[in-house]
């Protein structure tokens, strides 16, 4: 099955972003694509807070979510829309991604359960959790393109999450990112592949690349990775849309091969001398 993957740099102005959205979706489709999924923070790339606040609505007046199920109908194209922030009925805010079917019907929703509080050596610093609430539960969904495992850039650290979805039946394993260029660079790939290795799944990790109107950088490299590791689709850094080939049968050679997740155990408590 064909997927699509949009690579965007997104900036503060939610309009633009979601015009870069439709006409990836309307390319995506006439490319032959089931499927296309967009990076994290999709609709606003914006770390001004006070400014931020005017753009980040409830899911009901979300324009750009509204938008993006109009053309997923109009396509008949299924969306992973990696994240948008989205203010909670408790008026909290989330960093939330969705799955959105042909028809335009959201069918999963999944909030962002690790933040990024991290201090770089480059001057850098990052506080989600001053913005945002962390989700409190994990999400798998049925979709043309398997049993979607959801997940969020920074959750790509947490090896315990996809353990969890792949116990959950989870095949393919979406990691829409804002990767800083710094920690890109250094952990990008090689965490991504560890991740579809140890769990013998399709990772799809659709990305923010570029300098962004705020100001920050984002590493880009958005990637499709099949089960047994190999890298079948890294976009680089150019802004755009690629696509690539979900083959179910390939997941079932590489679980036959080697069956490591049918030997896992729980984990004794740890004796520490």
């Amino acid at each position: 099955m064909k997927i699509a993957l949009l690579q965007m740099s997104g900036g503060i102005d939610p309009a633009a972003n979601v015009a870069t959205i439709v006409q990836a979706i309307a390319e995506a489709n006439a490319g032959g694509a089931t499927m296309l999924f967009t990076p994290e923070v999709s609709g606003l790339v914006d770390r001004d807070r006070e400014r931020a606040a005017s753009n980040i609505r409830d899911e009901a007046s979300d324009a750009v979510l509204a938008t993006v199920r109009a053309a997923a109908a109009e396509h008949s194209l299924w969306i992973h829309l990696g994240s948008l922030l989205i203010r909670r009925e408790d008026g909290k805010l989330a960093n939330r991604g969705f799955v959105i079917d042909d028809v335009g019907t959201i069918r999963a929703r999944y909030d962002k359960l690790h933040l990024f509080d991290v201090d770089l050596p480059t001057g850098e610093s990052w506080r989600e959790s001053a913005s945002y609430t962390a989700g409190d539960r994990a999400m798998v969904v049925d979709t043309p393109a398997g049993a979607l495992g959801m997940s969020i850039c920074y959750d790509l650290r947490f090896p315990d999450l996809y353990r969890a979805l792949t116990d959950a039946s989870a095949t393919v394993l979406t990691v829409p990112a804002a990767f800083t260029r710094p920690t890109g660079a250094a952990h990008w790939h090689v965490l991504l592949r560890a991740r579809a290795i140890e769990s013998a799944a399709f990772v799809v990790a659709a990305a923010q690349t570029g300098v962004h109107q705020d100001g920050r950088a984002t590493y880009g490299h958005s990637l499709v990775i099949d089960p047994w590791g190999e890298v079948l689709l890294d976009m680089r850094e150019a802004p755009g849309l690629g696509f690539a080939e979900i083959d179910q049968t390939k997941q079932e050679e590489v679980r036959a091969r080697i069956p490591a997740l049918r030997h896992r155990r729980a984990i004794p408590d740890v004796e520490r001398l």
